[in-house]
């Protein structure tokens, strides 16, 4: 059967009519820590429909990481915001005729791989109801960490170490980039940071790394026997919080 094209038309205009745009807000906040906001890259946000994976929506948080005495010092109470105007963020408009179940993910921090970890909810998104203000808010647990030392792919002759050992060095940060100091409000004198030592695949050892006075900087001393392909793993841990991260580095001994 075939309709006038008067008549489709009208069906186009009243399903235009009843669709209702419809505000989204997503954040993603660091574990123990502010949000992830355009200092450290952002966090990719993807809205997908939760039946047919279709991405109705997709973007990067963009913002600051907060106020920090709001966040971190002052007690939480209930319905109170933690997000301020410029507080980092994702805001995107769907056009919705009926409720539709969401799967939302957060991949945080989008520029740091080594550190980057997927969290995910479903909500249901229901036409002209906006969730705003803090919005979807998606924990990201973990560290962001950075070995300084020693270099990716560098040849070390064994004679240019010292008494047989190295020195590695890492610049270590919450997953919001915020800063960890020695007795700070991110304290790194209470995370156990360590390096374990790998030799042609083989486990040497693990050494522990110390805090140094520069904020997010933690070195240690490891000892080098033989020549050989070694790996580095650098991996931090908050018992208080659970938080951990990891990076890696490969070098040779000559």
């Amino acid at each position: 059967m075939r309709y006038p094209l008067s008549l489709l038309l009208f069906f186009c205009l009243q399903a235009a009519l009843c669709a209702q745009p419809t505000q989204l807000t997503v954040r993603a906040k660091a574990k123990d820590a502010k949000f992830i906001g355009t200092s450290v890259g952002g966090a990719k946000i993807v809205v997908r429909d939760a039946l047919t994976g279709e991405i109705l929506a997709q973007g990067l948080t963009e913002g600051s990481t907060g106020n920090t005495g709001l966040i971190m010092n002052t007690p939480h109470e209930r319905y109170a915001q933690l997000a301020v105007e410029e507080t980092a963020g994702f805001t995107t408009t769907l056009d919705l005729e009926e409720p539709r179940l969401l799967t939302i993910e957060a991949h945080a921090p989008y520029t740091s791989r080594q550190a980057r970890v997927l969290a995910s909810t479903q909500v249901w998104l229901i036409p002209g109801k906006n969730i705003t203000g803090d919005g979807v808010v998606l924990e990201i647990p973990g560290f962001i960490i950075d070995i300084l030392a020693p270099q990716t792919h560098r040849f070390v002759p064994r004679a240019e170490l010292s008494d047989g050992t190295t020195s590695v060095r890492a610049n270590i940060v919450m997953m919001c980039g915020c800063t960890i100091t020695d007795g700070g409000l991110w304290d790194g004198s209470k995370m156990e940071v360590e390096v374990i030592v790998k030799r042609n695949g083989k486990k040497q050892g693990t050494y522990p790394m110390q805090m140094t006075e520069t904020a997010n900087i933690f070195e240690g001393p490891v000892p080098i026997g033989e020549g050989g392909a070694y790996e580095f793993i650098v991996t931090a841990f908050d018992p208080r919080t659970g938080n951990s991260g990891v990076d890696k580095v490969n070098f040779v001994v000559e």
